[in-house]
């Protein structure tokens, strides 16, 4: 794909997310090393929102170790500073939160469902699969916060948070190491005669970044507005979203908290929102972190 940088649209973004906190904090560059370094950078200087927007990143990064292939022209890069008042135990549940904004945001732009087609691979991966095909990852999220210390009447609080996305829009073809677990927006929708449009006709509109980073922000902002009205966790319905919370076989990742690593069924969520995997050990483990794979 040839660089979008020329073409990208800032004021038609500007202008469908009018009425939203995001209004007139918007920032695009062609090339950065990642727009979760620009937020960050922003925010230690002061800045409390703003939304950054790159054609390409040099240098995107995942969880943990893992790298975020931010090629030119064929994924949506952006980044998102918050600060809302909130404990910094409701502020965990910004991965999921933010999630479900960008899995309500691709359904209602490209028309799959909820869950069934875009999945939430707990906490912060979104899976595409349509019928008969499996399901592969098709976008991602890294947050990065800072916290007010709790004192002695006051539990410890966000001081911000970026939210960085990275959604797969345009690709055609991934590194080979890559293809097996990736896909993209365009790569399943690959039948045009499917949405009732001329070929050129549906690529040109279908797979312009404004419409889906407006929808993105738009529903972010909706969610960020839920949750400061009421930062006590949501556990309930998340099923709905995920089918990843309760009787899926996974393995956890190794990580700080867990240097192996193990296998086990989800067994939903506690009351803080925090996954749990009735391990293969016959232990209940609540996962703080490490990221969830098929085992």
């Amino acid at each position: 794909m040839s660089n979008q940088s020329d073409s990208f649209n800032l004021a038609e973004v500007e202008s469908a997310i009018a009425a939203t906190n995001f209004a007139s904090h918007l920032h695009h560059v062609a090339t950065t090393t990642s727009t979760n370094d620009l937020a960050l950078a922003a925010a230690n200087s002061g800045a409390r929102i703003g939304v950054w927007i790159a054609d390409e990143q040099t240098a995107g990064r995942g969880r943990g170790n893992h790298t975020w292939h931010s090629s030119s022209g064929d994924g949506l890069y952006l980044s998102v500073l918050i600060a809302p008042p909130i404990p910094m135990m409701s502020a965990l549940s910004l991965s999921f939160t933010t999630a479900i904004a960008i899995q309500s945001a691709i359904c209602s732009v490209f028309g799959f469902r909820i869950r069934d087609e875009i999945d939430i691979r707990w906490p912060n991966d979104l899976l595409l699969a349509r019928e008969g095909s499996p399901a592969k990852k098709v976008g991602g999220i890294l947050i990065e916060t800072a916290s007010i210390p709790a004192t002695a009447s006051q539990p410890a609080t966000l001081r911000y948070a970026v939210l960085g996305i990275g959604i797969n829009l345009n690709h055609t073809a991934f590194p080979p190491e890559l293809d097996p677990i990736a896909t993209s927006i365009r790569h399943e929708l690959s039948n045009p005669g499917a949405q009732g449009l001329a070929s050129e006709t549906w690529v040109h509109e279908c797979f312009r970044r404004e419409p889906l980073i407006a929808a993105i922000l738009l529903a972010l902002d909706a969610e960020l507005r839920i949750l400061t009205s009421n930062p006590e966790p949501q556990t309930s319905d998340l099923t709905r979203f995920s089918s990843w919370i309760s009787g899926k076989r996974v393995r956890v990742e190794a990580c700080e908290d867990d240097p192996v690593g193990y296998t086990g069924i989800t067994a939903g969520l506690d009351t803080n929102g925090f996954l749990r995997v009735l391990g293969d050990d016959g232990q209940l483990h609540t996962v703080l972190s490490g990221g969830l794979r098929d085992p």
